[in-house]
This record gives C-alpha cells, structure tokens and sequence, in this order.
C-alpha cells in the first residue's frame, strides 16, 4: 500500500517539491517532473531542507497542477524520473441541482462520505458529470468536500474514474457512453464500476463456471406458462422478477398449493401495500396479475425454502470490495428479515436488517453460516470479474442460506445499496467498503502506469 504524507505548501515563485525524510524511492535520483493527474510540469526537487517528514509544495507549483488548496495529504509514487502527487480519482454520475449544501440531491451525503476518507488513502477523490467536463483545456470543474462543505475546484482529467451512475437510464444514455469512450481511448482513464448488471445475463454466464453453479438457483427468460408449471411441480414454488429491477420492485412470488389445486401470489401493488391473492388457474393468475405487461422483460427463477425468523425468510447482503493490490475481500455482511407478508426483505417494504450475532446466537452456528457466505461471495466475485466487461471493483450479493445449510445467490449489483450500513453494528463496515471502493482506483491508475497498453478497452 501506498504510504501517505502531510502535504503543506509555502509561498514561492518557483516550482518546487520537498520529498519527505523518510520517503526512498527504488532510485536514488530526484524527479525532475511532478504529476497530478493528467496534467505535469518541471520541477526543482530536493530533500525537505529541516528534515521533516512532509511534503512541501510551492504555491507556484499547486497552481500549475492544478491541486485543490484544501487537500493535506498525498501518497508519492515514481516512474522513470517522474513523481506522481498522489491518485486523482473522479467519482463520476448525473442528477447534479443547483443547490449548494446538496449538489448532487439526496445522494449528497453518501458523496460526502465517500470522499471523507481521502486523507487516510492519499488520494484526491471529487465528484462530476458530463457537463463538468472541458474537453479544450483537459480539464475538470469537480465537487470536492474536505470537511466543511462542498467547495467546487477545477483539476485536471483524473487518473482512474469511478462509476457511480444512479440508474440504468442515465447509463444508457448516447452522451454517458461517448464521454466513456473518449476519456478511456483519448486519455487512456481507467473506468471502474461501470454498468448495471441485467440478472438473466448475469446467471447465463455463470452458470456455466463450474466453481459457481452450485450457488445458482434455476433460472430462465419467461417462456410459457407451461414453464412455470414445471417449476411449480419441482420447487413448491417461483419468482417472477423483471429484468433490470431494484429495490425489489417488481417482484412476485407464485405458489402452488396440491391439495387445494389452487394458485396463490404475493406481491406489492403500486400504493405499497402487501397482497396475496388466489386463483383456480396459472392461466387465471398470469392473465390476472401480469395484464398489459411485456412478460418477455421478466424472468422466472427458483423458490428456495430459506432459513426464518418467526416465519419470516432471512437473506443476507454481503458485499465484496477489491483493495490496492487488486485482492477481492468480503467487506461486510448482514441479515434481513423479510417483512410480515411481503415477497422481499427490502426495507422499503418492512424488511429489517440485522447482524448475523443477532440471527446466530449460537457462536458455531454463526461462525459456520458466515464462512459459507464469504466462501460464496469470494468465489462468485472471481467468477463474475471473468465473465463480465470491465473493470470490476465492488459486488452487492443477495444470498440466501436453505434448510439444509447451502448457500444460494439470487442477486449480484454492481452498484450495490446501502441500507444495512444504517444497523448501529454495521456502521464500521460502511467506512471499511468506501475506503476499499477508492484504494482499488489506486491499483487501477498504478496499472495503467504500470502496464498500460494492457489497460485499454
């Protein structure tokens, strides 16, 4: 890992750097070229004259390259006889307003939060969109926060680009796709995190990876009601899940009672309330329930008879973060308990999340339950960084634990929710994820420094 140093700057016409005491690079030789970002300029570098562990920094070099005033610590690190200030990574997504305290609308504070930990990493993050973007001058107008408010900088193009996107629309836009293109090819900007992931192509090609198909539930595109009859008879009971849902949106579970001959479904309908409704037929209940909509946008997959709590089934979101060596970690788990009638265990809809102490109250249950999800979700992120494009740095998995004690995923997200880090006993965790989310831009720009004819699209 990347060491980190106090920057400080002094008042000088000159373009000078001070190298920390302690700072030893491979090479005995100063640089003579000092770069933030995309941008680089001349430098006269020496040894700090008193000694001290810092950095220092003219005031007519930060102005060169153009460095934030607030940033007060940077990792150094060296190619050839150039010196690099520290990472610069541009946190890239849409819906900005006009509203000071709340740039970016509601997902502000988890902007502010995500940036919270730069000066522990050395690196400099801030948040952008496509209109922020000079192509002319290669530079940036980026939304920074050191602390005390959200303060808005012009720096340079950044070394690695995280995505952060809210929606498959704004994704799906012609411009988002042209300014990708242009920043990765033109400017050889790794970008990390990027796409939302369609369920159905997702299970498609990982259900061939033999060290993951056992995790997989059945799970095909809707075909015919003759289809789900099928599955009904082999698992008691189905979903029915659109595409490109989230939040669990959507969702419907369909069961079939034998004795009774009767179908039942639940689900939530549009003013949120839950509802189980029966009917004679497949027939009836497809016509029903699904009436006017493209059933071709839905998929259809396997009920698992999951571990509960007072009858309520518990998932588990557990996360995968890669650091700044490029080695996945599980970052965090929880539990969540599915709300009173409802098809999910979202919080939208009366879920609750609790830590696995809470639903394992017994240490070896616990201890066993949480090595087979970390097992799962290591072998799943290896799996899925294989068979997906891009470059990917973090997962949200919802799995599930069954009766017998096998692991099952029934989701993968790119761009994984935050909801469990608001349990009191998650909260370090939340930390823990966003530190990771911004070291692995650190292993992304030191490979394409490294190797970066390997990192082009």
């Amino acid at each position: 890992m990347l060491k980190t140093y106090k920057l400080e700057q002094f008042r000088a016409n000159e373009q000078i750097l001070y190298l920390p005491s302690g700072w030893n690079p491979e090479k005995n030789e100063l640089p003579k070229t000092a770069i933030l970002g995309t941008n680089r300029q001349s430098i006269a570098c020496k040894r700090h004259p008193n000694g001290r562990n810092v950095i220092g920094i003219s005031t007519a070099l930060a102005r060169s390259l153009n460095l934030p005033k607030k940033v007060t610590a940077l990792s150094l690190f060296m190619k050839e006889d150039s010196i690099y200030l520290g990472v610069l990574i541009g946190v890239f997504t849409a819906g900005f307003t006009n509203f000071k305290l709340s740039p970016v609308g509601e997902r502000s504070y988890f902007f502010r939060k995500l940036l919270s930990v730069q000066s522990s990493l050395g690196v400099i993050p801030f948040v952008f969109g496509e209109k922020h973007i000079d192509w002319e001058n290669g530079l940036v107008t980026g939304y920074f926060h050191f602390g005390e408010g959200w303060e808005v900088e012009t720096v340079p193009f950044p070394n690695v680009i995280y995505d952060r996107l809210p929606n498959r629309r704004s994704e799906n836009r012609k411009t988002y796709k042209e300014i990708k293109e242009r920043l990765q090819r033109e400017y050889g900007i790794p970008w990390y995190n990027p796409g939302f992931f369609n369920k159905l192509d997702l299970f498609e090609r990982l259900e061939s990876v033999d060290s993951v198909s056992q995790y997989l539930p059945e799970t095909h595109a809707f075909q015919s009601f003759e289809e789900i009859e099928r599955m009904l008879s082999l698992y008691h009971s189905v979903y029915i899940k659109p595409r490109n849902g989230s939040l669990g949106n959507g969702i419907h579970k369909l069961t079939y009672d034998r004795q009774a001959q009767d179908y039942y479904c639940r689900f939530r309908d549009p003013g949120g309330k839950n509802r189980l409704v029966r009917f004679s037929s497949l027939e009836r209940l497809m016509n029903s329930i699904f009436k006017n909509r493209s059933l071709d946008s839905f998929l259809v997959q396997q009920g698992i008879s999951l571990l509960s709590e007072d009858s309520r089934p518990i998932d588990f979101r557990v996360h995968t973060n890669k650091d700044e060596e490029g080695r996945w970690h599980v970052s965090a788990i929880a539990g969540k308990v599915s709300g009173i009638g409802s098809v999910t265990s979202h919080a939208n809809n009366g879920g609750v999340v609790k830590s696995l102490k809470e639903l394992f109250p017994n240490t070896s249950s616990k201890t066993e339950a949480e090595q087979s999800l970390k097992d799962a979700a290591l072998k799943l992120s290896h799996a899925i960084e294989q068979n997906m494009e891009g470059y990917i740095g973090e997962i949200g998995f919802d799995l599930g634990i069954d009766e017998d004690g096998r692991v099952w995923m029934f989701e993968a997200n790119s761009k994984p929710g935050r909801a469990i880090f608001s349990h009191p006993h998650l909260r370090s965790f939340d930390k823990l994820t966003r530190k990771l989310a911004l070291s692995f831009g650190v292993f992304l720009s030191q490979q394409a420094l490294q190797h970066p004819e390997e990192m082009m699209p």
